[in-house]
């Protein structure tokens, strides 16, 4: 198990990813579910990077009975991204909105996804079956 805390923010996007993706709960996995993996932390930790305006991400891995799980909390604004309204990708380019593609990926790609609002803070996870 994971569990690690990245205050301050500035300039550490890669090092929260790479502290996920070398954890050997993910890095044991094989290179398909890793892709994965990796799209859907790169989305959820720079939409909390750029958006929430907090200053600290906790960031808990957990490998339980084959069921992967990666937990996000910050303390910034209270923001549900699972309300936000899928995007319509057979709609022309130019017709598509900006925003909520890769929401929209992790949803497709995880076989659960988490939000709560507790405490003041945020708290999303995302769960796949790996084993």
């Amino acid at each position: 198990m994971l569990e690690k805390r990245f205050a301050p923010l500035d300039g550490r996007n890669l090092e929260i990813i790479e502290t996920v993706m070398s954890c050997p709960e993910v890095a044991n996995l094989n290179d398909d579910l890793k892709f994965k993996i990796r799209l859907c932390v790169e989305e959820v930790e720079e939409n909390i990077l750029c958006y929430s305006g907090t200053t600290w991400i906790e960031l808990k891995v957990i490998n339980e009975n084959g069921i992967l799980s990666i937990s996000f909390s910050d303390g910034g604004m209270e923001f549900n991204p699972l309300d936000k309204q899928d995007p319509d990708i057979n709609a022309p380019l130019e017709q598509r909105s900006i925003g909520g593609l890769g929401i929209f990926l992790c949803k497709k790609m995880m076989d659960t996804i988490l939000y709560r609002f507790e405490n003041g803070c945020n708290h999303l996870t995302l769960e796949m079956k790996v084993g």
